[in-house]
């Protein structure tokens, strides 16, 4: 296996309106609308896909369509280039109507970073730090 993650879907309750957090909000781009039943943006690196949720479950197969716990022990990050572009993010999330659960801070590992929730409580960590990016803007980790 080539190590590369090629695509992130979210499983979503109301595919319109996390298309308008992301596109609208957001600013990623896209070609798709949610009546195309599946919406993709194009980001460095990966794509990242919205879905409705119990057409996802439906798709991994029977007893996968429970309802996921607040914590399901995976977070999304989006590393900055500059300290300052953290507040910048996370404000930018929460005019579109994300939940800021933590504010950005001084983090244990030397960096600053903060929390928010899109519309379907996925957490997306911001953060800045020590990080090295590749031309195309995706994190090159050495």
């Amino acid at each position: 296996m080539e190590p590369r993650v090629s695509l992130i879907t979210l499983g979503v309750a109301d595919l319109e309106r996390s298309y308008r957090f992301y596109k609208d909000g957001l600013g990623l781009p896209t070609t798709r609308k949610p009546e195309d039943g599946i919406v993709f943006f194009q980001t460095s690196g990966v794509t990242l896909a919205l879905y409705p949720y119990a057409k996802l479950a439906e798709d991994v197969g029977p007893g996968w369509d429970e309802p996921r716990s607040r914590f399901t022990g995976i977070t999304l990050a989006h590393n900055v280039r500059e300290r300052q572009q953290v507040d910048e993010v996370l404000a930018l999330a929460a005019a579109a109507g994300a939940d800021l659960v933590k504010p950005a801070a001084d983090t244990f590992w030397g960096g600053y970073s903060g929390y928010f929730t899109d519309p379907d409580g996925y957490l997306w960590e911001i953060a800045w730090g020590a990080f090295d990016f590749n031309e195309d803007g995706s994190l090159h980790v050495t």
